[in-house]
């Protein structure tokens, strides 16, 4: 794929995490750089992988400025500022909505939220409902959409709270793989409808992972000589998809390099 490397747009630089006696990361390090291709707008998908407890929901906090590391800093944004809460869109995996409110009523709190004039937030929610084609549910309440009409709003609500970044809480959990190509294809039509739209999706799914990003990080523990873990978890290994021709498409997952990808991140997951 013929692209280039530009600025930096999220970084983590020697992030440490203890909870009591527990180290729960360890000098972590990871960076998000934006990508251009000649003729696209190309937003950036990353998969953050790791096996249950291995520490992905506390990096998720911190990435998103909910919590904040020991020591260590996350930068984020064309001036690569400190991160503070607010400032990264948040989509858990029960897509929570106001049900007392329609779906635009839903997108205009949440652009009021993010500092807009009443007019204004009513003109974002406008765009929003057009660039998520959600335009015939404005009307409608959250208990009337479908599971997957309650995520794309609830993406499109966090894009207006934090204009460009958006962490994914297991978008996948519990879907078939049909289900799983759709929510793949909306998240990368959501990332590359702007140039600097970054979503992170935080999921223990190896396959759908690899189905949806175009970077994957695997999070996992250093071992010592005598192959005993040593605690709190880093980023072990990097997968760039984009450079290996495995962004999303149609019947990615049926192609022999999408298979090889999976199995080795398999067959790596027990030593993480």
């Amino acid at each position: 794929m013929n692209c280039e490397y530009r600025n930096t747009i999220l970084k983590a630089t020697g992030v440490n995490l203890t909870l009591g006696k527990n180290v729960i990361l360890r000098d972590l390090h990871l960076e998000i750089r934006d990508v251009y291709r000649p003729g696209y707008v190309t937003g950036q998908i990353v998969g953050l992988l790791g096996p249950s407890g291995i520490g992905k929901t506390r990096l998720f906090r911190i990435l998103s400025g909910i919590d904040r590391p020991d020591t260590g800093e996350v930068l984020i944004g064309e001036k690569c500022e400190p991160v503070q809460r607010g400032m990264v869109g948040v989509v858990a995996q029960n897509y929570p909505l106001f049900e007392h409110r329609t779906v635009a009523g839903n997108l205009e709190l949440a652009a009021r939220a993010a500092g807009c004039s009443r007019a204004a937030a009513r003109e974002k929610s406008a765009a929003a409902l057009q660039r998520f084609c959600l335009e015939d549910r404005a009307d409608l309440y959250p208990c009337q959409l479908s599971g997957g009409q309650r995520q794309r709003v609830a993406i499109a609500q966090q894009f207006l709270c934090s204009e460009h970044f958006v962490l994914m809480d297991e978008p996948f959990s519990g879907l078939d793989l049909i289900a799983v190509e759709q929510v793949s294809k909306m998240i990368v039509e959501v990332a590359n409808s702007h140039e600097m739209n970054t979503v992170i999706v935080v999921t223990h799914d190896i396959a759908a992972a690899v189905t949806v990003a175009d970077k994957l990080w695997l999070l996992g523990r250093d071992r010592d000589a005598r192959g005993q873990v040593i605690p709190g978890a880093k980023v072990k290994k990097e997968y760039n998809l984009a450079e290996m021709g495995l962004t999303w498409r149609e019947g990615l997952s049926e192609t022999k390099e999408f298979s090889e990808v999976v199995r080795e991140s398999r067959t790596i997951f027990p030593s993480l």
